[in-house]
């Protein structure tokens, strides 16, 4: 098993074609003057000239390509990633008090979906460069939201069994061409002893026989993983996009801290995963969208929200518990 910050750090720096200094760049550096706004606006500028390259979407479609897993480290500012966390705790306060609301995924391991409205930085995640880019380039134009959640190990969760969050579609096993992805974000510093997450890069297009409901490797196949295997120990304010076929497992919590992290799920047109989940917003805030975002938001557009029943279930890792 190998320790790493963030596999995929490459698209961080820039991938291919985009390494090049912006005049951009050099602008917000010489103009210490401007508000936060501007200064926030000539760097999302850059990173989007920089990105909408053919090379660099060239470069993070290999990266997932290859590895399954990608990340952009200080994506965001720490104090967004704090607010994120607040949103995550009271959504996940709400949904564990009433019946449905939380799904487990292993002892002390839940998981909980979410309407967009609950996260105040909702809009700034779906329309970061990166992700935007990411997801272009892997999926095409036409990608869609699908899935807004979040996956909180507590103290004393346990190894996970490796797994896959569901089995591998056509497209996949035959054309080995992926059509979705889950973007990752913490909401804590990762420590050591949090049960971080464990990932096997290169392992999503793994299948066969031996793959129990086509998502959990037989345990005769564990030992490959345990040495593919790279532990991830993102900070506040990281990104990462993998594919959720890539095999991989939460690990057993030490600490005395909980390790939330959210999931936006992302769609190319074949796939059919909107199917599992219950994504919906307000008119009021279906107004308030950018063009931009809404153009890959398909959901229900309703008058009032109705809470969330969980029904992404993954059986094998309840099973697991013991």
């Amino acid at each position: 098993m190998r320790a790493e910050v963030q596999t995929g750090a490459e698209a961080a720096a820039g991938p291919a074609g985009a390494g090049s200094t912006t005049d951009e760049e050099v602008d917000v550096v010489e103009t210490a003057h401007r508000t936060e706004t501007e200064m926030t606006a000539a760097i999302e500028k850059a990173a989007d000239q920089a990105l909408g390259t053919d090379e660099a979407r060239a470069g993070l479609r290999r990266l997932i390509q290859t590895d399954g897993v990608c990340g952009l480290p200080g994506a965001f500012p720490r104090e967004w990633g704090q607010r994120l966390g607040e949103d995550v705790e009271a959504a996940f306060a709400e949904a564990h008090a009433r019946p449905g609301g939380s799904v487990s995924r292993g002892r002390n391991r839940w998981y909980v979906e979410i309407h967009p409205e609950a996260l105040r930085g909702f809009v700034d995640l779906v329309d970061h460069p990166w992700v935007r880019a990411v997801s272009e380039a892997v999926l095409g134009p036409d990608y869609a939201i699908v899935e807004v959640g979040f996956d909180i190990p507590f103290p004393g969760a346990i190894d996970q069994p490796w797994h896959r969050d569901f089995p591998s579609p056509r497209e996949t096993r035959e054309e080995r061409r992926l059509t979705s992805l889950a973007f990752n974000v913490t909401t804590v510093d990762t420590e050591p002893d949090m049960g971080p997450f464990e990932i096997a890069p290169g392992t999503q297009f793994d299948d066969g026989p031996e793959f129990d409901h086509g998502m959990f490797p037989a345990k005769s196949l564990w030992g490959r993983y345990e040495e593919l295997a790279v532990r991830k120990y993102p900070k506040l304010g990281d990104i990462s996009a993998r594919s959720a076929l890539t095999i991989h497992r939460g690990t057993t919590n030490h600490s005395q801290k909980s390790r939330p992290v959210l999931v936006l799920g992302v769609d190319g047109p074949e796939a059919d995963n909107a199917a599992h989940h219950d994504l919906a917003v307000t008119h009021g805030y279906w107004e308030s969208l950018p063009e931009r975002v809404r153009a890959h938001l398909h959901c229900p557009v309703v008058d009032t929200l109705v809470p969330i029943t969980q029904k992404h279930t993954i059986e094998g890792l309840v099973m697991g518990e013991e």
